[in-house]
């Protein structure tokens, strides 16, 4: 379905009947994210499967204020209005994580239990957000200027997937072809708007979180594994699952130990 928000068109999957289950994807991907899963997840839950500003169907305004991660999760809060949701249980990817996370922390009433794939709360100083903010601005200017393929094939080669070349060549073909379905302004204006440089940190405001919260990442991740065991002390509910032979994209390297896991997170069999 189309929901307009803040004048930006949105694209939203809904499927399934029960409990709210917001689904949030990564950087470069979009709602066909978690289709894998759409028949699991969703026989005992609502899935609302947003393809996320400037990604998939929905639209890439060029005003980058709409793109600022507080900004998304506004836009969120208003999408599930729209659909008559207080309360929803929510699970995030690396950016899609991000996005989850500062929903959590800014409508705190309006989560149930989160689950966090491969996320950072932000980085710590204003010296490393500012170093980070340079260099997702000098990727920005790069894919203007050498185009959607050239920074896909870049994108697909960076350390943080080299796990990932393990998959099958159907699957790899299938996630490259779903990333060049997105558009350059929107790709651009999401690493400049809504990049972990230009995110508040959220460390400080952990301990606020009285939801369940499920860490999850791959062995192969170490970055985010440091992360990962950073963040546990901080939390009042949380758990958090390292899964064996896999790397930043848990979902697609395991995905059948990767929804068995969230099934029973979500069914308190975790």
């Amino acid at each position: 379905m189309i929901v307009p928000i803040q004048s930006i068109f949105y694209h939203v999957e809904v499927c399934g009947n029960g409990t709210p289950f917001v689904l949030l994807h990564g950087f470069t991907g979009d709602s066909s994210t978690w289709a894998p899963f759409s028949n699991r997840w969703g026989g005992d839950r609502q899935l609302i499967i947003p393809d996320i500003i400037g990604h998939g169907q929905t639209e890439a305004p060029n005003d980058l204020h709409l793109y600022n991660i507080e900004s998304a999760a506004y836009q969120l809060n208003c999408l599930l209005d729209q659909l008559g949701i207080s309360k929803t249980d929510m699970l995030g990817y690396s950016m899609g994580g991000r996005l989850a996370l500062t929903f959590s922390i800014l409508y705190p009433n309006k989560i149930g239990k989160l689950v966090l794939e491969s996320t950072s709360p932000g980085l710590k100083t204003e010296d490393e957000r500012e170093a980070r903010r340079k260099n997702d601005a000098e990727l920005a200017k790069k894919i203007r200027e050498k185009g959607l393929e050239e920074f896909v094939n870049h994108w697909e080669k960076i350390p943080l997937f080299h796990s990932m070349e393990q998959l099958p060549d159907e699957t790899r073909l299938k996630i490259r072809q779903q990333r060049l379905g997105n558009s350059v302004e929107g790709l651009t204006n999401s690493l400049i708007g809504m990049g972990t440089g230009s995110q508040p940190s959220w460390w400080n405001h952990l301990q606020e979180l009285t939801s369940e919260v499920l860490l999850v990442t791959g062995e192969k991740d170490e970055k985010f594994c440091r992360i990962a065991k950073q963040m546990l002390p901080h939390l009042k509910n949380g758990k958090w699952i390292t899964v064996e032979n896999a790397g930043h994209a848990i979902h697609v390297e395991e995905p059948e130990f990767f929804g068995t896991i969230i099934s029973d997170f979500l069914s308190n069999k975790t």
